[in-house]
């Protein structure tokens, strides 16, 4: 019997047991042979669109294979029959992705922790050099992966990140790997990829505990507003609110609604629970109380982390933060807040872009030009009935002449979609402007501005305003602008202005145009969520930015 037995092990010694593994007994010939199916699992990927097998496709085949290349094929997650300790910090770091704001699933974790288990409790399994090879070449697409999400998030396409052209092409990933792989260097690099933005640590450092105090069950996303007219559509919605309000236990597992009555039924039983206008109907807000669950809370946070990615890698020195969710306006100095200011943006119909400019100039007691979309929608109707409309609230009627024209001799049933003429309103106290408008170039026509309805900032609602930024605190971030473009005045330039001569403009009322010469960068973006004193404060969605992009990038999240 004992002759039987090592011949048996003596034909199964450096062989494959079947085509599906190669059994090896000696774990110092594994990395040769390892090298061997590295090399093989790669051609076969090739050959198959990047499928190692029916559930694993390789996310970065190309750069993989010059890193193997490079690597002579060997393996660099394992010595022998034992993984590298660098692996078991990779496999951590997937466990607890969502520390980082990110998912393990898209990192081969199913797989791969299956594989580990595999080697890890079988002995036979732990001499296949197969397995060995499949895990090194998960693992490493895996951290190619991990570091591309870390630098660029994964709000744009994938190939803008893999761009050979780009200055963190291969050669980026590449280097990387090389200092977490060859010289130990995993947190530091991880770290060193990601924003430095002080916001975007905060909020990434308040994860832990929002993990640690989450309702974790999952509910079904209701996609809302459907496709009109499409019979997929309104099937797909129909089910998912089903779905929904059957997790509530508004209505019975697996029970069907067979009648609008059933469903109004259903809607008004949920609306008790969540403390809402018992109404029975379907509408944006309703849905919008489903969809806000901690785990779509947690999507949110993964999207804001992204967000900041998209910055640019060093900000300013001296910039201005306007976060249209958090309604507010910051400036920065030197990694310092110099003042806060609440403020109020356009309203969901009329948004409020987002954009990165500079601060121009600035203006004491400013006209205000009446936009056309505003001209269209508000003025035309009432013009029709009212010629004089205009004059009654304040506004002028001028050519292209600069000259007033009367209301009054204008045919207004002619025009629909615009008008051959300007509406003004004249500087002053009630100017819908304020007494200080920011100017900055962008092709929306929006401003920063004071307002003549002071009274709407108290609201915790503000988002009120045909799309420029209305400014609380005006009168300090004029003085912050003119005192900064004092302390960079280089010799021998005359400034024509300070603080004190805006106090005076001010005081007296006077127009005047106030060109800024050391120009302040102006980000104005939206970021629904921050950290704020170690928790994570959400703000309200009110454009519905998060909604798309979670529905484009993370609908199977």
């Amino acid at each position: 019997m004992l002759a039987i037995y090592s011949l048996i092990l003596s034909c199964n010694s450096n062989s494959t047991k079947n085509a599906n593994t190669d059994i090896v007994n000696d774990p110092s010939d594994m990395g040769k042979h390892a090298a061997k199916k590295i090399n093989n699992v790669l051609d076969s990927a090739n050959a198959n669109n990047g499928k190692v097998d029916d559930s694993t496709q390789l996310m970065s085949l190309a750069l993989i294979k010059i890193f193997y290349t490079q690597h002579k094929f060997l393996p660099v997650w394992s010595e022998e029959d034992k993984w590298e300790p660098i692996a078991d910090s990779l496999f951590a770091f997937i466990s607890n992705a969502q520390l980082q704001g990110l998912f393990s699933e898209d990192y081969h974790s199913q797989n791969l922790f299956s594989l580990k288990n595999k080697v890890d409790k079988d002995s036979l399994s732990r001499m296949d050099s197969r397995l060995w090879a499949k895990a090194d070449i998960m693992l490493t697409d895996a951290l190619i992966k991990i570091i591309k999400d870390l630098k660029y998030g994964r709000l744009q396409n994938d190939s803008l990140a893999f761009n050979k052209d780009s200055l963190l092409g291969n050669e980026f990933y590449l280097d990387n790997l090389k200092k977490i792989i060859k010289e130990k260097q995993f947190t530091a690099v991880l770290n060193a990829v990601q924003p430095r933005h002080n916001g975007y640590w905060e909020l990434k450092n308040g994860i832990k505990d929002f993990l640690d105090s989450i309702d974790t069950k999952k509910y079904t996303y209701v996609a809302y507003p459907y496709k009109k007219g499409s019979s997929k559509d309104s099937m797909i919605f129909r089910t998912s609110l089903r779905k929904r309000l059957s997790e509530s236990g508004c209505i019975e597992p697996g029970a069907e609604i067979t009648s609008a009555a059933e469903l109004t039924a259903a809607i008004k039983k949920f609306q008790i629970q969540k403390g809402l206008k018992e109404d029975g109907k379907i509408s944006a807000a309703l849905i919008k109380v489903m969809n806000t669950s901690d785990t779509e809370r947690f999507k949110r946070i993964a999207i804001t982390l992204d967000k900041y990615k998209q910055l640019p890698e060093e900000m300013p020195e001296k910039y201005i933060w306007v976060n249209l969710p958090g309604y507010y306006l910051q400036v920065w100095d030197n990694n310092s807040l110099a003042l806060s200011s609440n403020i109020i943006c356009g309203r969901p119909e009329t948004r409020t872009p987002l954009l990165t400019s500079d601060i121009t100039d600035m203006i004491t007691y400013p006209t205000w030009t009446v936009p056309t979309s505003i001209i269209v929608k508000q003025y035309l109707p009432r013009l029709r009935n009212n010629p004089n409309y205009l004059s009654r609230i304040g506004l002028h009627l001028i050519n292209n002449k600069g000259e007033k024209i009367d209301p009054g001799s204008v045919n207004w049933g002619k025009y629909s979609k615009g008008i051959p003429y300007a509406v003004r309103q004249s500087s002053g106290d009630n100017n819908a402007l304020g007494v200080m408008k920011f100017n900055f170039t962008n092709p929306y026509s929006v401003y920063l501005h004071d307002t003549n309805q002071r009274y709407l900032f108290k609201n915790s609602y503000r988002a009120l305003s045909h799309g420029c930024v209305r400014v609380q605190e005006w009168e300090k971030l004029a003085f912050y602008i003119a005192s900064n473009d004092s302390i960079n005045n280089k010799d021998g330039n005359t400034l024509n202005y300070n603080t004190d001569s805006i106090k005076n403009w001010l005081g007296r009322k006077s127009h005047r145009v106030i060109r800024v010469k050391d120009k302040i960068p102006l980000f104005i973006k939206y970021f629904t969520c921050e950290s704020k004193n170690g928790k994570i404060e959400f703000y309200d969605d009110m454009y519905g930015e998060d909604k798309i992009l979670r529905e484009k990038y993370f609908a199977s999240k």
